[in-house]
């Protein structure tokens, strides 16, 4: 459908990467973009999205010292042009916010705090990580591009 639409992909895999990629591939070329929708994966998967072309989202999943130990490694591997910083809300709540919210719901206003935990771990500045990360949003959205016959009300000077 994304192929016939001319839309990118937005895509989370859990527990079927060899699967994930083998569609994939099936249709390389023929996507116009896509994000690995809250990576949780290893290096060679993370390669793997790269070679497809895929962008990277990831979530407060970094912020858990004990199951997003992994990410600290392959965070700093993915090109700023192809970084998403992404809410998985209601779910994945940055472990490491304090103080912690009663409810445990993550919800969007968090996405400043797994900002700064990329940018930490990728050893460049917050402000930095952010004009790179929406940069790659804007292009991937597609959202430069106003209106037709309207310039984009967006300024990234």
């Amino acid at each position: 459908m994304a192929v016939e639409a001319g839309k990118p992909v937005f895509l989370h895999q859990r527990d079927a990467h060899a699967d994930f990629v083998a569609i994939l591939r099936e249709f390389e070329g023929q996507l116009c973009g896509g994000v690995a929708h809250c990576f949780t994966g290893d290096a060679a998967q993370l390669e793997d999205y790269l070679a497809l072309g895929l962008s990277i989202g990831i979530t407060g999943w970094v912020c858990d010292e004990r199951r997003g130990a992994h990410l600290r490694e392959v965070v700093p591997r993915i090109p700023a042009e192809r970084l998403m910083v992404e809410t998985d809300a209601p779910y994945l709540l940055p472990r490491d916010l304090e103080p912690m919210p009663k409810s445990r719901r993550n919800e969007p206003k968090y996405l400043v705090h797994v900002a700064r935990a990329v940018a930490a771990i990728r050893q460049e500045s917050y402000e930095t990580l952010a004009a790179s990360t929406t940069r790659a949003a804007v292009q991937f959205f597609r959202l430069d591009r106003g209106s037709p016959g309207q310039p984009s009300s967006l300024n990234y000077s």
